[in-house]
């Protein structure tokens, strides 16, 4: 019964999340822990799948025509060398669900809010904010074993740099980027990778092909915002759950 929940809640995150711009770290992550995966599996097993379901996203949102690389390489270049860092980084379980289930919680609250009446044309960030932000959110992406991607997305459409599609197209290449810096960094430490778990990996591609196609071509903004928003206090009251009521 496990293996049949795991597979299939692999395959429902990867399309909510993909829907949105995500790749679903978060929800791997909380659905392995429930299904009881030994915990230094857990996170190579994530990164697999981030990796996987984003380079779909990058594929959709890219020919959506919703992708600006001139948003996107000062966050992604700064961002790629700090995940690597923080993933050699360690925080207690504890103090780690604590931060990041204030941000995501943070950011469902934002998103749960309505939007201006007048939405004005975005405006790209100024250089060192950007590479500021990138190489603070690439750490903070491979502290949690996370894409980095939840992060980015709030910044972008609360400071006025994107558009929601926008937001979602960059933070799948800013997903990409990092999983695959935090797999890279994986494979050179001591421990096995779980190929057990490899059975997940055509599931969260489907899921992620089917649901990053809806968002970057079917979905409104608006109906991404609320998915967005969803996703994000789900993800917090599991990890708020996890350390104030074990």
């Amino acid at each position: 019964m496990n293996e049949v929940f795991l597979h299939a809640a692999v395959l429902i995150l990867a399309l909510l999340y993909s829907s949105v711009g995500h790749a679903g770290a978060s929800g791997y992550i909380a659905a392995m822990t429930l299904a009881g995966v030994a915990v230094p599996e857990i996170r190579p097993a994530a990164l697999m799948m981030n990796l996987g379901v984003a380079c779909f996203g990058m594929w959709h949102f890219i020919r959506g025509g919703h992708f600006r690389w001139s948003l996107t390489w000062p966050f992604l270049i700064a961002a790629i060398p700090l995940a690597f860092l923080g993933g050699k980084a360690s925080l207690s379980p504890q103090l780690l669900g604590i931060v990041l289930g204030s941000v995501l919680l943070f950011s469902a609250i934002r998103f749960f809010l309505p939007t201006k009446a007048k939405i004005e044309e975005p405006k790209e960030p100024p250089l060192p904010v950007a590479l500021m932000a990138g190489a603070t959110l690439g750490y903070l992406a491979g502290l949690t074993g996370t894409g980095g991607g939840i992060f980015l997305t709030p910044l972008l459409l609360m400071a006025g740099w994107a558009t929601p599609k926008t937001a979602a197209a960059t933070s799948i290449v800013f997903i990409a980027g990092n999983s695959l810096s935090g797999l890279i960094g994986f494979s050179t430490s001591s421990e096995a990778f779980p190929w057990h778990l490899a059975s997940l990996f055509p599931f969260a591609l489907l899921g992620g092909f089917v649901g990053s196609r809806l968002g970057s071509f079917h979905l409104s903004p608006d109906t991404i915002r609320r998915l967005l928003a969803i996703v994000l206090l789900v993800a917090s009251v599991k990890l708020l759950g996890k350390v104030f009521l074990p």
